[in-house]
């Protein structure tokens, strides 16, 4: 079992590292779609900064991440599984602060029940945002009250099946008009795929390394 120990030495030692591979303003990795596909046109421009939380819950029998699905009529990203999180806002200190303000007003979780501890690399998406995950642990219990006009459904992948890379597909299939090709990550009905997906690859790469 993965412990949290396990997790807060290499997300420590991935910063470290960081600090040897500069590709963005802030020293860190700029991962994207173009990584899986690099056929796939420039991102669309300007950049817009977003940060998300990528919540790894504590429970006894093992750590789990938790998800969520977007509702169907949402501009950006509609219907696909995604981690809580959103723009960055002028108002915000960092991304961290974004990440846990994005997480409470999506889904409810109180930030009093998440311990920011790491972030991973960035991850450009082709639809022009650049979006900083913020790792965090979750401590249950928690009560969870989603947003009915962003989230359709908040659910738990335990992080064994995240970690094993025999659940990384790679397909092939048509989005937008043409044809790309991405990492998936079939679970119990979800698809879990695009940004998401490579966020997990790059959580999978930090603690595999």
């Amino acid at each position: 079992m993965i412990t949290r120990d396990f997790i807060l030495a290499r997300l420590n030692a991935s910063a470290e590292a960081a600090s040897g591979r500069v590709r963005d303003a802030n020293g860190w990795r700029l991962r994207g779609d173009r990584d899986f596909d690099p056929s796939l046109p420039e991102p669309v421009k300007p950049r817009r900064s977003a940060a998300v939380l990528v919540p790894l819950v504590e429970h006894a029998e093992g750590m789990s991440v938790l998800l969520t699905q977007r509702t169907e009529h949402l501009s950006d990203h509609a219907g696909q599984v995604a981690f809580p999180g959103g723009r960055i806002e002028e108002t915000d200190a960092d991304a961290i602060a974004a990440a846990l303000r994005e997480t409470e007003e999506e889904i409810g979780l109180a930030r009093s029940h998440v311990e920011t501890v790491g972030r991973l690399d960035d991850y450009e998406t082709g639809t022009g945002f650049v979006v900083t995950p913020i790792v965090g642990f979750v401590r249950p219990p928690f009560t969870l009250k989603p947003d009915p006009s962003e989230v359709a459904v908040v659910f738990e992948v335990p992080l064994s099946f995240v970690l094993d890379r025999h659940n990384h597909e790679r397909r092939t299939g048509f989005w937008r008009g043409r044809e790309r090709t991405y990492f998936a990550m079939p679970y119990e009905g979800r698809f879990i795929w695009g940004a998401t997906a490579g966020m997990l690859i790059n959580l999978c790469d930090v603690l595999e390394s």
